[in-house]
């Protein structure tokens, strides 16, 4: 094949630089930096040299590798120049509405930030990925954090998303979640988990005898052990051969955990995590509790525990201690990577199923923040 002259580029050799600065469209012109398209040379800067200084001899440096823009690099450029799209929000949306789509005004700040906080939870992952709430203190806003994620994961992801009730003998997930028509928690799961011992036969839908599907929330719901009879407690064998069941079948699974951290199902959670959320309210004694559990966690070993957990701050009413509130965020972006915080909403108090219809914006928006922090730690 001909080589072309120096405008045609159809046989040329690139270089990482060159397809990184062909893809940002930069202008060769405005930039001295950048090489012009097919000179085939790399324009460097000269730097005078020291008064009386020697010019220092070596062997050239060696050429940075060269190829050429593959399809996929094709793509991918398109991909990441892929905008917005027009408002739909405030007064730049109903102005876009009004002209029948003769205006096409770009989002404003809030929408494009809401569309970039989607765009960052719906990245693909590699597997299944475990994420385990914890906090060993009751009331610290565990369960009602792993079914507000449920719900954000679920609905911005498509599905995919199961919530888990790891707590070694009686949680409350399953009646805080949507109600199904049977009764089967995970302790009816190891009774029969058998059925799924054939990979090639068992499936996802088989599951729907024991997890409970929460509707227009996209995900499901694996409650912990309801029968009041039953005096057994969930072991960390217990919990492997369950994790390793759901790991077949959702890429997110969310770890709702007990009190009591020193529990063989709680241990084996925590070190099966990819990530752990620290849930807690703004209040002394549960932001205390959560700090000395990350204690616990780094005496014990458990190998960077900052950069494995982020924490959610939820406010427990409509007004808070805004300087012990200051102070809990300060000292836990000290001691996780991220910090988090959700506004009341009344929604969540009552402490029955929770009304994701009625969840407010701004709890709806906090968690999309929140859960994209989890997406981009994972």
């Amino acid at each position: 094949m001909t080589q072309g002259t120096s405008g045609d580029t159809s046989d040329r050799l690139y270089t990482t630089e060159e397809l990184a600065a062909y893809g940002r469209r930069r202008d060769p012109l405005a930039d001295p930096w950048v090489e012009p398209a097919g000179t085939g040379t790399t324009q460097v800067a000269a730097v005078p040299a020291a008064p009386g200084a020697a010019a220092a001899v070596g062997p050239a440096a060696p050429e940075a590798p060269r190829r050429f823009m593959t399809a996929t690099d094709f793509l991918d450029r398109r991909a990441d120049e892929v905008g917005f799209g027009p408002a739909t929000w405030g007064w730049r949306g109903w102005l876009n509405r009004a002209t029948g789509g003769l205006l096409k005004l770009g989002m404003g700040p809030s929408e494009a930030e809401h569309e970039s906080l989607r765009r960052t939870l719906q990245r693909d992952f590699d597997g299944p990925r475990t994420i385990a709430f914890i906090n060993p203190k009751g009331g610290a806003a565990k369960t009602t954090g792993v079914l507000a994620a449920g719900y954000t994961f679920g609905t911005v992801r498509g599905g995919g998303v199961v919530a888990w009730d790891n707590n070694e003998t009686r949680g409350t997930l399953g009646i805080r979640g949507t109600r199904s028509s049977h009764r089967n928690t995970t302790r009816e799961l190891l009774e029969d988990l058998e059925r799924f011992s054939d990979v090639y036969q068992s499936r996802i839908g088989d599951l729907g005898a024991f997890v409970r599907s929460q509707g227009d929330a996209h995900f499901d719901v694996l409650a912990s052990d309801e029968r009041p009879d039953v005096t057994g407690t969930i072991r960390a064998d217990d919990y492997v051969a369950v994790h390793k069941l759901l790991e077949r079948f959702y890429r997110i699974l969310l770890i709702d955990t007990g009190n009591n951290m020193r529990a063989e199902n709680w241990l084996a959670a925590a070190e099966s995590a990819d990530l752990l959320v620290v849930t807690s309210t703004v209040r002394e004694d549960t932001g205390y509790s959560g700090l000395w559990m990350l204690d616990a966690l780094q005496d014990a070993g458990y190998a960077d525990v900052k950069h494995k957990t982020i924490t959610v701050l939820s406010d427990p009413s409509p007004k808070v201690d805004d300087k012990l509130a200051a102070d809990l965020v300060d000292v836990y972006e000290q001691r996780t990577r991220a910090v988090y915080r959700v506004p009341y909403d009344p929604a969540l108090v009552a402490g029955s199923v929770v009304p994701y219809a009625e969840l407010s914006k701004a709890t709806r928006r906090s968690w999309l923040r929140a859960c994209a922090g989890m997406a981009e730690a994972l």
